[in-house]
């Protein structure tokens, strides 16, 4: 549990490296029968190893959909934090395909704090998620959450 002045403390630094997690084909499919993006590059297996990645790649969007899975995994919280909701994004960026079997993780930044006055406070979280094994990053987004205190 963090005090608002604690929280104030931490930006511009990472607050959470996670773990690394799979992305298996089958939550490709899974995310491809969810959004109607049946594009061959998710999920046509056969096809796929002679396009240009070799392998079947996760959507871009299911990539960004790890955030509230990564996100809560950051052991800090308000003290007394009554909850906090999505509230956006600012910037999102796909720089890298995650081919399927991948393994990702996330590196969170607490970029700004803001306080919004009755309890609310804003705060930006920078998300790079790394794949194993690659320099560049497949994705980063600004991340938007609201608490409430």
């Amino acid at each position: 549990m963090a005090s608002v002045e604690e929280m104030k403390k931490m930006i511009g630094k990472e607050v959470f490296l996670s773990d690394w997690t799979e992305v298996k084909q089958d939550k490709i499919n899974q995310f491809a029968d969810c959004t109607g993006d049946h594009q061959w590059i998710h999920v046509d297996v056969e096809r796929s190893e002679k396009g240009p990645f070799g392998n079947t790649i996760a959507h871009g969007f299911l990539t960004l959909c790890h955030i509230p899975f990564f996100g809560y995994q950051i052991p800090m919280q308000f003290d007394n934090e009554k909850m906090s909701v999505n509230y956006g994004l600012n910037k999102v960026r796909f720089l890298n395909p995650v081919i399927s079997g991948s393994r990702i993780r996330d590196r969170i930044v607490l970029s700004n704090f803001e306080d919004k006055g009755n309890g609310r406070y804003l705060l930006t979280h920078t998300h790079t998620i790394e794949i194993e094994g690659q320099e560049k990053p497949a994705c980063i987004a600004e991340a938007l959450t609201m608490t409430f205190i």
